[in-house]
């Protein structure tokens, strides 16, 4: 089947996502966010995300199905985020999406998380086909993450991963800090336009000589959280106004330099001249100019999916297992459930066996 039509389905985090495609042409993106409600929290809390995910899906199924012009029966099979993410908000989409395959008697793929975001690029619309072996920088309010992507269903390499904070959470965590909003992504990235980002000088996380040998391709922003707090009480001790535009600036340029120094290096030691951007965090404009910018003087090729399909989105999980299916890959079984800590090398969970692919036709 080389243009399966899926109905992918994410509930790893805040956003329900409800995405459709035939093979890798998009049909529908829909998302409901419940980012409004963690907002009196400071950040997400799983159980509220649950019962979001629980009350938005079946008018955002309807929705994209409408949207696509299909009608339920016409699914080729179901596709859902297996891992990793929140263990409730996993768990809603798992039973929602084992109720439908079972119900309309449709295979299903159970898939990874952080694969599915790469799995964005290839149904974005008008793009040149992905070129392997390519290396992916995700970058959310969950993960950070380095991969080696020799082949999209089957040979998906971690390099490295945040060691502490994700860079989203180092985003909230100082945004707090200065008084800033929920979520912090935004507002740092506001109020840093004001900015200069050379005024102070936070640290590198894992970026010394000492660390590259255990942590080449390793994030963390823990230590940066920390360093920025400590100045920001040095100067409030000191009687002096906090220049919040200043320590925005230059927070952000840290995580932003960290970032784009491991990914290009890894795509130099490897001799992969291609970056493939994702997650929430490329929404960050300075983020994407200084990708594009060293990239370039590096001779190598960036690939940045739209907005709308860099967040946690259904389009993402639905063209991973479209590709599935058209590599021949069979459906999952059952017995699989939500993994909060699924390994980004476990592209597919739970396939089934020859045997056990035998028994069910």
């Amino acid at each position: 089947m080389s243009e399966p039509l899926v109905l992918g389905i994410e509930t790893s985090c805040d956003e329900t996502g409800i995405g459709i495609v035939r093979g890798r042409t998009l049909l529908s993106n829909t998302i409901a966010s419940s980012m409004d409600e963690h907002a009196r929290y400071g950040g997400v809390v799983p159980e509220v995300a649950a019962r979001a995910h629980l009350e938005a899906l079946q008018p955002l199924i309807e929705a994209a199905l409408a949207e696509a012009q299909v009608q339920l029966a016409d699914l080729d099979a179901i596709a859902v985020t297996s891992g990793p993410g929140l263990a409730g908000a996993l768990m809603v989409g798992v039973g929602a999406a084992k109720g439908l395959a079972v119900a309309l008697g449709k295979p299903l793929y159970a898939v990874n998380h952080l694969v599915g975001h790469i799995a964005a690029d290839i149904v974005t619309p008008d793009s040149e086909p992905l070129e392997y072996p390519t290396i992916a920088l995700l970058v959310s309010g969950g993960h950070t993450s380095l991969l080696h992507v020799r082949d999209l269903t089957t040979d998906v390499e971690l390099l490295g991963e945040t060691i502490d904070d994700a860079a989203g959470e180092a985003f909230d965590k100082v945004a707090r800090l200065l008084s800033l909003p929920y979520p912090g992504g935004p507002q740092i990235d506001r109020v840093a336009l004001d900015g200069d980002p050379k005024a102070i000088r936070f640290p590198r996380g894992l970026s010394k000589a000492s660390d590259m040998e255990k942590h080449r391709y390793d994030f963390s922003f823990s230590g940066l959280k920390t360093a920025v707090a400590r100045w920001v009480e040095r100067c409030e001790a000191e009687g002096k106004p906090v220049p919040v535009a200043d320590v925005a600036a230059s927070f952000r340029e840290a995580v932003i330099d960290v970032l784009v120094t491991k990914a290009l290096a890894a795509c130099a030691d490897l001799g992969v001249p291609r970056l493939l951007l994702g997650g929430g965090v490329i929404a960050n404009k300075r983020l994407r100019e200084v990708a594009l910018s060293r990239a370039a003087e590096a001779g190598v090729t960036v690939r940045i999916p739209p907005l709308s399909l860099c967040t946690d989105n259904g389009a993402m999980i639905a063209a991973l297992a479209a590709d599935l299916i058209a590599s021949g890959r069979r459906p999952s079984t059952l017995a699989f459930g939500a993994d909060s800590t699924l390994p980004v090398t476990e592209i597919q969970v739970a396939e089934r066996t020859d045997a056990a692919h035998e028994e069910a036709a």
